[in-house]
């Protein structure tokens, strides 16, 4: 089993145009687990456009009134993609509540390799070089591999918030 310590080739980056259909596949995968893999992805939008926005959203440049500037970056292993992670500048309205600074998800048949872990420590070097310095990370709270990604990072639990809409609680951590 690959695992973290077996895995220092993966690694953060932008989506590209040859990423278009492993990454829809991934999107779907997601779904079906109501998560989501490509944010703000629209079923049948240019594959182009979709990555113009994300390099805006990356660039600060034509970012719309409900959105941060972020990054979003696929965790590639051996040119697989095994997960991605979106790392926004700033806060507002529910991403300071159960958002968080760094979102970051791992597809099915790449969890518990240790993959998660690799991606939130790559993340929060993204962050700090986006002048991010306190990150605050977030997790349903019955999600233990979560939690244990994010304390094993540095995360130092701030609290429990319940989360608006839906009959869980959300796990609050900061990491500086």
């Amino acid at each position: 089993m690959p695992g973290a310590a077996g895995a220092p080739g993966l690694r953060l980056r932008p989506l590209r145009p040859c990423d278009e259909v492993p990454a829809i596949a991934a999107h779907h995968a997601f779904s079906a687990e109501n998560f989501t893999f490509l944010l703000d992805y629209s079923a049948g939008e240019p594959w182009a456009a979709y990555l113009e926005r994300l390099s805006d959203l990356a660039r600060a440049v034509r970012v719309p009134r409900d959105r941060v500037p972020s990054a979003f970056l696929v965790a590639v292993v051996d040119g697989t993609i095994v997960g991605r992670v979106s790392v926004r500048d700033e806060l507002r309205a529910s991403l300071a509540v159960t958002g968080g600074h760094i979102g970051y998800g791992v597809l099915a048949e790449h969890r518990r390799q240790g993959y998660a872990t690799l991606m939130l420590r790559q993340a929060l070097v993204v962050a700090r070089a986006r002048g991010v310095d306190d990150v605050l990370v977030t997790c349903d709270d019955d999600n233990a591999g979560s939690i244990r990604v994010i304390e094993r990072c540095g995360g130092v639990l701030e609290g429990l918030v319940e989360t608006p809409g839906a009959p869980r609680r959300t796990r609050r951590y900061w990491i500086r």
